[in-house]
């Protein structure tokens, strides 16, 4: 199968594809900070989510959070990882994994105590609902620039989002246009099929470390290489490998540039430029 049309062009111009302004925005980050690495901050409270940003900001094109677990979550919180994200020009992607009716996902995305549509640029979405999950989403999110992900793929082993399911969520990706669907949660290019000319969508994979491996609940990794040049991805999702590593702070800040420079050399090789 030829390659997929996205994975021969280069960020900055893939953007001039996209009117999402959130999606136009990422991929001039990736571009400007060469950069194609996202870090996932899995810990339980505010001043640690900040502290890891503050130590990995400078190398990534995106923070990925989950609100739900930090235990002192507040608008001070949001307040300084929306100036962080400011300062230091990363997106901020909070991965919410939707997955309800319309009416309650509109509900979930812009009341409650997280009020996430309010500070994050990006959120994302099981298609099992069907449609009215995007068309609730949409309703908040459009207005205020936000973009939304499909999960049409996931990395944990067994996982049931495979063949017909994957399949399903870039068809409704597709029929539901690029004003607010921007791309996927997958492990591979699941829109190589029936891609049509002009349609870009981003892939983000999470599930990368340096060596490929697994953990204790079944979470699978792959190498950088092999997400962006051996399945044409875009962004690499790296959590624990880089947080979890031990030596302090410089040595974090020195594992996210290590895993940025690897994410930006399988880009630059799948461009042909290496």
């Amino acid at each position: 199968m030829s390659p997929h049309p996205s994975t021969t062009k280069t960020y900055a111009s893939r953007a001039e594809l996209h009117s999402n302004p959130t999606a136009k925005r990422l991929l001039g980050i990736m571009e400007r900070k060469q950069s194609n690495l996202c870090v996932s901050v899995d810990v339980t409270t505010a001043e640690e989510v900040l502290e890891v940003v503050r130590r990995v900001g400078k190398s990534v094109c995106m923070v990925k959070t989950h609100c739900d677990i930090i235990s002192d979550f507040s608008k001070a919180f949001v307040d300084e990882i929306t100036r962080l994200s400011d300062e230091m020009d990363f997106i901020i992607f909070e991965d919410r994994k939707f997955a309800d009716i319309g009416n309650t996902v509109t509900l979930q995305y812009a009341s409650g105590s997280h009020t996430i549509a309010s500070w994050s640029h990006l959120t994302n979405a099981h298609p099992l609902p069907g449609p009215g999950i995007i068309s609730g989403l949409a309703s908040v999110g459009v207005p205020l620039g936000r973009a939304l992900l499909l999960l049409a793929e996931m990395s944990s082993k067994d996982n049931l989002a495979t063949g017909h399911y994957t399949r399903e969520a870039v068809r409704m990706a597709r029929e539901a246009g690029p004003e607010f669907v921007v791309g996927f949660i997958a492990m591979s290019r699941v829109d190589q099929e029936g891609a049509k000319e002009g349609e870009d969508f981003l892939v983000m994979t999470p599930g990368v470390g340096l060596h490929s491996a697994g953990d204790k609940m079944g979470q699978q990794y792959r190498t950088p290489r092999e997400v962006v040049y051996d399945s044409g991805c875009d962004v690499i999702i790296v959590g624990r490998g880089i947080y979890g590593i031990k030596g302090g702070e410089e040595k974090v800040k020195e594992e996210a540039e290590r895993y940025r420079k690897e994410g930006w050399a399988a880009y630059e090789e799948r461009l042909g430029r290496k």
